[in-house]
């Protein structure tokens, strides 16, 4: 059975700028962000890439044309060979009846209450039904799709299912967290053997989104919401929360079933309507490291009490004993390790697809787990790997390199020892390097194969990158790569034993502080990324050898981009970006890379 899931809509990012203000800082306020697509076979997931890498949008919300096409053309299929196309949300009449009575019970204004009815109509009228999707769908690629074969998933279910499928299938209790879906904000419940079983009790409507919340305070500090909040999470390490924490006392209540609710409901479609109840906690706006750090602690310490309280009620529901967290709120990696760490189960995870750039994967998962024809049929584990995207061999890499010939300089290595032991050689100096290879990884981490990496021993090779390559603020952090067999040794791993997408926090041993300042943030801790030879062989054996030379067990790991752009993709974009920055050298597959010199 081919599924294709499919996350995206033509018209989104119009509608919402005419009928929401959604531009400018609030320009990612909208559905459909991080819009691409996946392909699944017989099961087993063989593509998926997100459109932002293909059309060089960030989070994009387009209908992902690029994405479906090469998914399609990766696996050699046409449109017509397609069983089921998946789409991870599920705008229902029923739907669209529960958003409208929200809104004619809700305490506004008459005006403003029929302003957002008439605009929630055109969202529905002219993207989001079923009907529009469809129409969306054969207008962008050609094909008409049998309407009997188009699957409608509900977006916190699609999420349940990719960490389901991620993490091997086994049966699982889920906490999903994000903005907002059709019209919750966070679920729980269960899975086993591929069935959901969802705790409405637990549910949680978007006028107490924590997501949205935090995307609130992401906003009111000068940052942009629903993108920019790893950076208050980074910022809350500069200080402790504020005692009493005003969030905590004046805002949200706790209530049974791991429910909570806020004093004031959010307006969400007004992102601003929470900046003067900000002031009033924390005083006037002040564009300083000091007063944004006191705000990111109150955040981060409310985010850390919601979340835990609702972990403690799905602990007394499920029997079950491993936990998955899913929905944008995972991301936030600060919260996950306490979050775990002081639960009962004997195992958390966070995938790689969290965020929504993982919900195509889970939309065709369930698509394919509940279709009639798959009824009672036993499902082995699959193998999953973030890999998911296009590669280049090295006719595409030569010829990318002809194309900036006049600007670069290259010389081919002989296969994977020969670029390990080059690299490693240059690492052990004060240097910055782009690293491309093989699939590109799927989510929004970067896991090693476009990446930048450089040697944490250093102690300003946080502020090097920071502003000569990544051109970003200066208290940003940056995560370390270490070997799954070495992690214990060199942060405080607690029960975890990995941490292979980059979701997890530790804290880093006193005694490795010294030895990788570059990657050790003010509080002293990491985002750990473990790498094994299984998932990552080239990567592991350059950090092996550059262990060997330099007794420093981590590589420093960031995203081979600039700030505002997409992660690269292809060997042309690599070298834009390396051509664009200081880095020094860049790692294209078996090619080295310098820039010409232009002097002469």
């Amino acid at each position: 059975m081919i599924v294709l899931g499919c996350n995206g809509f033509t018209r989104v990012s119009e509608i919402f700028a005419e009928n929401f203000g959604a531009v400018g800082t609030d320009k990612n306020y909208l559905l459909g962000h991080d819009a691409g697509a996946s392909l699944l076979v017989d099961g087993e997931l063989v593509a998926a890439v997100e459109e932002e890498r293909l059309n060089r949008e960030k989070k994009t919300t387009d209908f992902p044309i690029n994405s479906v096409k090469w998914c399609l053309d990766y696996a050699g299929l046409k449109f017509s060979d397609i069983d089921l196309i998946a789409i991870p949300f599920d705008f229902s009449a029923e739907v669209l009846d529960e958003m409208l009575s929200g809104i004619v019970s809700a305490p506004m204004p008459p005006a403003a209450k029929l302003d957002l009815l008439n605009n929630i109509g055109k969202l529905f009228t002219e993207v989001v039904s079923h009907e529009a999707i469809l129409a969306d769908f054969a207008a962008r690629t050609g094909f008409t799709p049998d309407p009997d074969k188009v699957v409608f998933v509900p977006h916190h279910l699609a999420h349940a299912m990719t960490g389901y499928y991620v993490a091997g299938m086994k049966d699982t209790a889920f906490l999903i967290s994000d903005g907002r879906a059709e019209v919750l904000s966070t679920l729980m419940g269960e899975i086993r053997d591929g069935r959901i079983r969802v705790f409405d009790e637990t549910a949680i409507g978007a006028e107490y989104s924590i997501g949205i919340l935090f995307s609130a305070i992401t906003r009111f500090l000068g940052f942009v919401p629903n993108n920019d909040e790893y950076k208050v999470m980074g910022l809350s390490g500069y200080t402790r929360p504020p005692a009493p924490n005003p969030f905590l006392e004046h805002l949200v209540e706790l209530h049974e079933d791991g429910r909570y609710s806020f004093r004031k409901p959010l307006e969400t479609d007004n992102p601003r309507s929470f900046d003067p109840l900000f002031e009033q906690y924390f005083g006037p706006f002040q564009d300083t490291l000091e007063y944004k750090a006191r705000v990111a602690a109150a955040a981060q310490e409310m985010l850390t009490v919601v979340t835990r309280h609702q972990v403690r009620a799905l602990e007394a529901k499920t029997d079950l004993n491993h936990l998955l967290f899913e929905g944008g709120v995972a991301l936030n990696c600060l919260n996950n390790t306490p979050l775990f760490e002081g639960s009962r189960f004997d195992d958390m995870e966070v995938s790689f697809g969290a965020s929504d750039t993982g919900v195509t994967i889970g939309a065709a998962v369930h698509a394919w787990v509940n279709h009639p024809d798959n009824a009672g049929r036993e499902r082995s584990a699959p193998r999953v790997t973030p890999y998911l995207g296009p590669e280049y061999d090295d006719a595409a890499i030569e010829q990318a390199l002809r194309d900036f010939d006049s600007r670069v300089e290259w010389s081919r290595l002989n296969g994977d020892d020969e670029v390990v032991d080059h690299v490693a050689k240059l690492l052990t100096e004060k240097v910055v390097i782009g690293w491309f290879e093989g699939r590109l990884e799927h989510g929004p981490r970067a896991l090693g194969h476009r990446s930048i990496l450089a040697n944490p021993s250093f102690p300003d090779i946080k502020d090097i990158i920071n502003t000569k390559v990544k051109h970003r603020e200066p208290f940003r952090p940056f995560a370390p790569l270490v070997l799954e067999s070495e992690a214990s040794r060199v942060f405080e791993m607690g029960r975890k034993t990995r941490s292979p997408y980059m979701t997890f926090v530790f804290p880093v041993k006193p005694e490795f502080r010294d030895v990788i300042p570059g990657a050790t943030h003010v509080d002293g801790t990491s985002r750990v990324q473990t790498l094994t030879d299984e998932d990552t062989p080239r990567l592991a054996a350059l950090l092996r050898r550059f262990t060997a030379l330099t007794d420093v067990p981590c590589l420093i790991n960031t995203s081979f981009n600039v700030a505002g752009e997409p992660i690269v993709c292809t060997p042309a974009d690599a070298l834009n970006c390396f051509l664009g920055t200081e880095i020094d050298y860049l790692v294209l597959g078996n090619y080295l890379v310098t820039k010409a010199d232009t002097s002469a």
